[in-house]
């Protein structure tokens, strides 16, 4: 059901951009939206302008923050631009001056933002990509990037009124909340989150939203339900997605047909992910010779300094076949973007601030090799 793909894999659909798939999606969610509610316990907003899924997930995980951002204050200046856009209406104008005024007489944690420092006005250049990129805003005149360097900038901006539905609804006061699991738990109250409607929506939400759902051993009550409830949920994920269920010893996965484009999926085009692939194909040779042992929950335990000389390993016996990005970069640099990717996968877990490496279960279920041909191609190059 191609449009309710599009609903998970998309923010939202937005009538502007394209009034044909627009209609197309609004048309269709009769087909899927007991789906929604029943399973995820997912509410969609539709009005005039845009249609939004809101998309919850089973549990926080680091890999769900806004790939673009990699430093807090990205996101403690998505806050302060969405408060300054609360008060704009859809079309109205405002210059880029008066959001930095805004910012600077209003904070949000510790750190004031000075727009002296280069690393500020840095931070919240990505930040006003970001917020083009999704549709918050956008410019009418200027040019936004020349503020690196020149805090004086003027660029001219119109709000599209989108804003208001960026940040997802909640029932309770968000600044009563202490942490992470307060958001998690928002919606259901102190109700028992281990039984019914409740588990099971956090679930369907987990297999939907992540790489692989991992046991958690004999208690855990999320996989019981999977195990228990596997025909079922074969059949939902199957009727209004075409994705299979996999489901092992120690995790269950849903996987998505090749044909699919779905975005963030492993594996994809990146180069990073063939040599993942070209990785997890040395270490499960290593494991048929016994080189390497598999631990009590399905993974593989080894020092960081061993992962790293699986690294240059892999580096010396494939290298010469990479992208130029990844061929001149040092084994240790290499090393650093493999544990990242491979975290976010949920493919690799650190122990002990990182001395320790667990490859997990999920690494296993997916390896590359080059075609002999297409060596022997590069190798002639």
């Amino acid at each position: 059901m191609k449009e309710l793909e599009i609903l998970l894999d998309q923010y939202w659909v937005v009538k502007d951009n394209d009034k044909d798939l627009f209609y197309r999606v609004k048309d269709s969610i009769p087909q899927f939206k007991s789906f929604l509610s029943d399973k995820l316990g997912y509410g969609i907003i539709m009005n005039q302008h845009l249609i939004k899924l809101e998309k919850i997930p089973g549990s926080a995980e680091s890999f769900m923050g806004i790939q673009e951002f990699n430093h807090p204050l990205e996101y403690v200046l998505l806050c302060l631009l969405l408060m300054f856009l609360e008060d704009r209406s859809r079309d109205e104008q405002f210059v880029l001056s008066e959001v930095t005024e805004f910012i600077s007489g209003n904070n949000i944690g510790k750190e004031k933002i000075d727009w002296t420092l280069y690393s500020h006005r840095k931070h919240f250049i990505k930040v006003l990509r970001f917020a083009q990129t999704l549709g918050l805003l956008k410019i009418n005149d200027g040019d936004d990037q020349k503020f690196a360097y020149h805090d004086d900038t003027e660029v001219l901006y119109e709000s599209t009124g989108l804003s208001r539905y960026f940040v997802r609804h909640f029932t309770a006061d968000i600044m009563d909340f202490g942490n992470y699991q307060d958001l998690e738990n928002a919606e259901w109250g102190d109700l028992n989150a281990d039984r019914g409607v409740i588990r099971r929506q956090r679930v369907y939400r987990k297999l939907l939203m992540e790489p692989v759902v991992y046991s958690q051993g004999a208690d855990d009550v999320d996989y019981d339900y999977i195990k228990k409830q596997r025909g079922l949920m074969e059949s939902d994920f199957q009727k209004y997605l075409e994705y299979r269920l996999h489901v092992h010893k120690n995790g269950t996965m849903l996987v998505v047909p090749a044909e699919k484009n779905i975005q963030d999926g492993f594996p994809n085009t990146k180069a990073i992910c063939d040599i993942t692939l070209l990785l997890m194909a040395m270490m499960r040779e290593a494991l048929q010779e016994k080189k390497l042992r598999i631990n009590s929950s399905g993974g593989m335990t080894m020092s960081r300094v061993a992962f790293d000389e699986w690294v240059v390993k892999l580096k010396e016996k494939m290298g010469q076949h990479w992208s130029k990005e990844f061929r001149e970069m040092t084994a240790a640099g290499l090393a650093e973007n493999l544990v990242a990717y491979m975290e976010n996968f949920k493919m690799l877990r650190e122990w002990y601030d990182g001395r320790e490496i667990e490859i997990l279960p999920l690494a296993g279920k997916l390896i590359g090799t080059y075609p002999e041909d297409v060596i022997e191609r590069k190798e002639k190059k």
